[in-house]
């Protein structure tokens, strides 16, 4: 059996509502070894009272640091906003979209970990193909 191994960093994450206003929302990025090109990410609503959670691409994550990528449903680019490196994030759904800005130092700090758990082209080797096709056919 593998040992699990989880990267979990709380972000100081700010939903932009205009480009003269934006709110803290308490955010966490989640990373688990077994789900080695897939981070989790945790937003809470503005009143406390839900989450809305997004799978991202970790490889997509990385790439935000330094230039613009992704399409549809998530973009993600850097910038500097008042001094401060961030990286832009959009998301979108059917029932809207939001503009998020995460600190780009503490998205490459949460980055190096999960690196230190899984390198970066060693994803591939987490997973037993036949094992997760068992698995598919046997749910239908």
């Amino acid at each position: 059996m593998r040992s699990v191994r989880t990267v979990a960093h709380e972000l100081p994450v700010r939903l932009v509502l205009s480009h003269d206003l934006s709110v803290p929302i308490p955010a966490a990025l989640q990373y688990d070894a077994d789900d080695p090109y897939a981070v989790h990410a945790v937003f809470h609503t503005l009143n406390q009272s839900g989450t809305v959670e997004w799978f991202l691409s970790r490889d997509m994550l990385a790439q935000a640091l330094s230039e613009h990528t992704g399409r549809g449903d998530v973009r993600m680019w850097p910038t500097s906003d008042s001094g401060r490196d961030v990286v832009r994030m959009v998301l979108s759904s059917p029932a809207g979209s939001a503009l998020l800005e995460f600190p780009a130092q503490g998205m490459e700090s949460f980055l190096r970990e999960t690196w230190s758990a899984v390198p970066p082209g060693a994803e591939s080797s987490r997973f037993d193909l036949d094992a997760e096709l068992a698995q598919l056919l046997a749910e239908n």
